[in-house]
């Protein structure tokens, strides 16, 4: 015979499953309205596998926490979203009042956004800086602009603070192990950000964020082994998904592909080698090549495709030819499926590629690159903003209840 102690401590274990259980799901739930848009009612039924009076449950909690809203489908349907059979079901997607703010900081300038569930980038700002700065300067500078783009933002609630650094940074605590092109060494910027501002704060290396936005809403969605290679003015940096899980390093620093070797005479880096990628390739280089600024780093990949000046080809065909070098070590090395190259990366290739430039992976040992597809990056300038608001969100989607309560 149980006694009464026992008896409790069943029913304690048991609510707490059920209670674990309940967790998980809305985390489901959550995470499949933010990654896909929305969705009928019937359609997170279907997905989820659970009963409609289950999913209906979760949908009402979610939307009592401000994280959802549900809407009567429209008679014609929505794009995207299979018509359900019978009488119309409830349509459910993000809430347009939950958003996290991602800072950007680069040599050039510091970029802060604010980013809505669903990927959605709704306000962007770039702060000018003449050079690199201090840590110190740079949560001042984020700090402000933060303040001064949630001003008047009282419909909307920040769950926090994510910061896509071009540097190597430990997870567990945001910590910015080394950023060379900043001189950074062991700076504690997601704490110091936090205390400036009051949020709480992720961060990580931006390229990584890059990929995981792009894994998630552009060119590499759906895609279980890839590469993602991106350029910035502070470098080049990447990651690589195998068997559709993201490859990290013991650490969190895997994926430094600006620091292939590709000449054996080649500049001085950064990181104290020569001939690393990102000493031969370089935004500034292309951007003059061309007459633009870093401000209009966006035209970049139309105006290389569209030159026929002599020299601006002729760096074109070398940056291009260093790029090859990498991209080869990296596909017979990971042997992916799709090849993404994002920021001026993608402008180049997009350049050489309109003068007749050699195909990217014509090196690449055979097996290796057949049926590889490359594709350039379909997020634009908006990558790092959203990866870093993922940082934010990954841990409201995984427990909604107790991040909001945080």
């Amino acid at each position: 015979m149980s006694t009464a102690s026992e008896l409790s401590t069943v029913r304690h274990a048991s609510g707490g499953a059920t209670d674990a259980l309940r967790r998980s799901n809305l985390a489901t739930v959550l995470g499949l309205v933010h990654r896909e848009g929305a969705l009928s009612r019937s359609d997170l039924t279907r997905l989820t596998g659970l009963n409609r009076s289950t999913v209906g449950d979760l949908v009402g909690e979610l939307a009592a926490h401000g994280l959802v809203a549900v809407d009567e489908a429209p008679a014609g349907g929505v794009e995207g979203v299979r018509a359900p059979r019978g009488r119309p079901s409830p349509l459910v997607r993000v809430s347009d009042r939950v958003a996290a703010v991602a800072v950007n900081p680069e040599v050039d300038a510091v970029i802060i956004g604010l980013v809505g569930l669903g990927g959605r980038v709704l306000k962007r700002i770039r702060v000018e800086t003449a050079s690199a700065r201090s840590v110190a300067e740079t949560v001042t500078l984020a700090s402000a602009g933060i303040a001064g783009m949630l001003a008047g933002e009282t419909e909307i609630r920040v769950a926090g603070i994510g910061v896509a650094v071009p540097g190597q940074v430990r997870l567990s605590d945001g910590m910015v192990r080394e950023a060379t092109h900043f001189g950074w060494v062991d700076e504690p910027l997601a704490r110091m950000l936090g205390d400036a501002t009051g949020l709480r704060v992720w961060a990580a290396n931006a390229a990584v964020l890059g990929l995981r936005a792009e894994s998630a809403f552009g060119a590499g969605r759906g895609i279980d082994d890839l590469v993602y290679m991106i350029g910035g003015a502070s470098g080049i940096g990447g990651g690589g998904i195998s068997g559709g899980r993201l490859l990290t390093g013991a650490s969190g620093y895997a994926g430094e592909f600006g620091h292939t070797f590709v000449r054996s005479d080649g500049r001085a880096c950064s990181c104290g080698a020569r001939g690393c990628l990102e000493a031969e390739v370089t935004q500034a280089e292309l951007l003059a090549a061309v007459d633009l600024d870093s401000a209009r780093a966006a035209e970049l990949g139309d105006r290389l495709a569209a030159t026929d000046d002599p020299a601006a080809r002729s760096v074109v065909a070398r940056q291009y030819e260093a790029l090859r070098v990498a991209t080869r070590s990296a596909v017979n090395v990971f042997n992916p499926s799709v090849v993404v190259l994002g920021g001026f990366l993608a402008a180049l290739y997009r350049g050489a590629q309109a003068h007749g430039a050699p195909d990217l992976l014509g090196e690449v040992i055979h097996s290796s690159r057949d049926g590889v597809v490359v594709s350039e990056a379909l997020l634009g300038t908006d990558q790092m903003l959203i990866g870093a608001a993922e940082l934010v969100f990954a841990e409201l989607i995984a427990d909604p209840a107790r991040a909001l309560a945080a």
